[in-house]
Formats: C-alpha cells, sequence, structure tokens
C-alpha cells in the first residue's frame, strides 16, 4: 500500500508555534504519511513510533538523527548516531552517572535549591518564569553535575539551544545555529579533564576513558552530549510545566492539595507539551509499517509530540489531567536510545513542581510567547502575575 501524502511542512514558523492542529490533521492521513515537502516518511501513530523507537535494526541512528547531512556528520562517533553493539557502549558510559542509584545522592540537593529559588521568587509581585525558573534551574544542575566552570558555564544556555536548533533540516534557523553549535563543538573537541570540576560526573567519564573502559576520544563526545542533547529539552519541559499550571489552574490546585500527583503531573506535563516534537531514524532494509512500504535508505520523522496525542492511546488526549499519569509517553525516547538523562529530568521536574505547590497558592499568567524552534517545543516568554504566597 502506499502511503498518503501531505504537502506540509513541519518547520514552518507557524506549525512550529502551534503544532498540535498538523499533528491531527497528519495522524487522520494515516500513521505513515510521506512529507512531499521535506522528502520525509513521518510516523504519527503512538504504535508505530514506539516500535521503530524499539528496532535499530531496521530503524537505525547510525547515519545520524538529525534532518541534514551536516550534523549527521558532525554527530558521527556519538551514542546518537551509533546502533548496537557500539551505541551500547558509548551509552554505559553516558548513563553510568545518571542512572537512579548514581542519582540517588543528588536528589535532597536538587530539592533543596528549587525550595530556594521559588522562595526567593515567591517574594516578587510577578517574574517571568523562562527566564527564572527554566533557564535559571537546570542550567545550575547540569553545570554542578557535570563539572562545567568558566567559559562552558558562561555559554552553556546558547550552545544548548544551537546544538537542538542544528538537528532541524537546513533551513535559516539550523544556519544561524550552527556557528554557535561549532563553538560547543570546538570547545569539547578540545576539552581536557583538569578542566572539569574534581570528582564530577565529566570528570569520571575521562576516567572511563583513561582505564580503557570506553574508547580513545570518546570521553569528548560524551561530554557534548551532556551539554548538547539535555540541556535545552529540560529548560522546555520546565517552561512547559509553569504555562499549563497557569493556563489550568484547576489541574495547580490538585497538586497542591496532594503532593502525591507529582510525578504524574511531570509526565502529564511531558505528554501534553513534549519538550522534542520531531526525531528521526534511517531505515536499513524494505519496512512494512501500517501497511505502508518504506523503502530501504529512507529518513523517517518520528512524530513525538503527535503520537503523545493519539486518541487510540490516550483517551481525551487534548484534556491536561493531571491524574492521567502517562507513564508511558513517548518524550523520553524508548528503546536502546531512550533519553539517558530522563532520570534527572524527572528529578528536576519534579524538584520545581513540589516547591511550587508548596509555596504558591495561586498566580496567573500573562500573554506567553512562543518562538519557532526546529526540534524542541517550548515558551520564550511565560510571565507569572498575582501571585498568592502560601
Amino acid at each position: 500500500m502506499t502511503p498518503h501524502q501531505s504537502g506540509i511542512d513541519l518547520w514552518a514558523a507557524d506549525v512550529l508555534v502551534d503544532p498540535y492542529p498538523t499533528y491531527r490533521a497528519l495522524r487522520e492521513l494515516g500513521d505513515v504519511v510521506y512529507l512531499t515537502h521535506s522528502k520525509l516518511y513521518a510516523l504519527t501513530g503512538y504504535d508505530v513510533i514506539k516500535d521503530a523507537l524499539a528496532d535499530p535494526t531496521r530503524f537505525s541512528s547510525a547515519q545520524g538523527i538529525g534532518f541534514n547531512d551536516d550534523v549527521n556528520q558532525a554527530l558521527q562517533g556519538t551514542s546518537l548516531a551509533s546502533d548496537p553493539p557500539t551505541h551500547t557502549q558509548l551509552r554505559a558510559a553516558l548513563s553510568e552517572n545518571l542512572t537512579p542509584r548514581a542519582l540517588r545522592g543528588l536528589g535532597e540537593q536538587i530539592k533543596a535549591n528549587a525550595q530556594a529559588l521559588v522562595a526567593r521568587l515567591v517574594k516578587q509581585p510577578s517574574f517571568d518564569a523562562i527566564d527564572e525558573i527554566a533557564r535559571r534551574f537546570p542550567i545550575g544542575v547540569v553545570a554542578d553535575l557535570v563539572g562545567f566552570q568558566g567559559e562552558a558555564r558562561a555559554n552553556m544556555l546558547r550552545w544548548g539551544q544551537a546544538a537542538m536548533e542544528v538537528i532541524g533540516p537546513m533551513n535559516q534557523r539550523t544556519a544561524e545555529n550552527f556557528p554557535i553549535a561549532g563553538e560547543l563543538y570546538g570547545y569539547c573537541s578540545q576539552i581536557t579533564q583538569d578542566a572539569l570540576t574534581a570528582g564530577s560526573v565529566g570528570w569520571g567519564v575521562f576516567e572511563a576513558e583513561n582505564k580503557g573502559v570506553i574508547p580513545a576520544g570518546a570521553a569528548r563526545h560524551i561530554i557534548h552530549q551532556y551539554l548538547g542533547a539535555g540541556l535545552d529539552t529540560t529548560l522546555a519541559a520546565i517552561g512547559n510545566t509553569v504555562a499549563l499550571f497557569g493556563r489550568f489552574p484547576e489541574a495547580f490546585a490538585k497538586v497542591r492539595a496532594d503532593l502525591s500527583l507529582v510525578p504524574s503531573a511531570f509526565n502529564e506535563v511531558l505528554r501534553y507539551y513534549s519538550p522534542v516534537h520531531v526525531w528521526s531514524r534511517v531505515t536499513t532494509q524494505d519496512v512494512e509499517v501500517a501497511g505502508v512500504k518504506i523503502p530501504r535508505g529512507s529518513r523517517v520523522a518520528l512524530m513525538l509530540g503527535a503520537g503523545n496525542r493519539d486518541p487510540r492511546h490516550y483517551p481525551n488526549p487534548e484534556v491536561f489531567d493531571v491524574t492521567r499519569n502517562p507513564i508511558d509517553h513517548l518524550s523520553f525516547g524508548y528503546g536502546p536510545h531512550g533519553c539517558a538523562g530522563q532520570g534527572l529530568a524527572r528529578m528536576e521536574g519534579a524538584a520545581i513542581i513540589e516547591a511550587l505547590a508548596t509555596q504558591i497558592k495561586s498566580f496567573r499568567i500573562g500573554e506567553v510567547a512562543r518562538v519557532p524552534s526546529n526540534v524542541t517545543v517550548s515558551f520564550d516568554t511565560v510571565p507569572v502575575l498575582d501571585l498568592e504566597a502560601a
């Protein structure tokens, strides 16, 4: 069966600012839709996306997970652009210090930092949640964890955002961000162990390389991924959290009344506003998906944001329900390439939600602003107004 076709440009500015009507339209065409504008096969349904993520033998990452050749070439040598067994070795070093056991000692400090941050903010009549929470909090956590100092710490935000932008097709946003992403690549290509805080996660990655646990040169690729792959997405998720609680005050009230809902609420934020809306694979052979043949060597767009709102998997997917607890959402991916830093992201998100719920009785948000972004779905401005402290 040939796929349905669509001329939709996934990276048009109006689509990126409000992608949900496009998700719905593509899902209604089918689980597999050929996008004539981008020459991509888009997977739109929850089940087919999850199956592809779980099957690296047919849906490969070895040719990169981006939508332009330059970024895919730059990613060679990283776990993002590899398949098992190479991926397995690189991933082990990347995730060793990001397991729940490894992060256990960090949890209380993250909670304390979140409480202190919100305690300072509740004394103000208003603030921008993106500047004061979404950007400030994850940067501090990641910088301390990985051991970034000096130049890296000062440039983390712009480097991290650029690293995600260049994953998109070669449009204006990608072209403008390549020089900035190049700064990150240049920094990581020359970084040495002594540039990182002794005992930090990044310092430990170099130790693994020194002991031969990972290949020579792999440590620099892993440091690049810590900064390039995880920061902007966590920033987006935390900003989306505040925006959604402001948009749906009844949901915030439910969490305030029952803090056991904190993990469920963060999962629902991640489902409702998927921080990463699209990712990529390449087929290694002719593949049949939902009755549609995708030829070998095809670039496939995995539409994570569309899958997270598939009504066949999530009843009433357009409803933001903090009691839903969609633990199987696709925002962290799935399978061998599932997000290595998801434990840390969950820890950060939960800490911010708990701090908001325990220290703020109510608030409203002013006019929010999104800016088009190739890969992440986030806000640029979320004004918090009329805040009433608990």
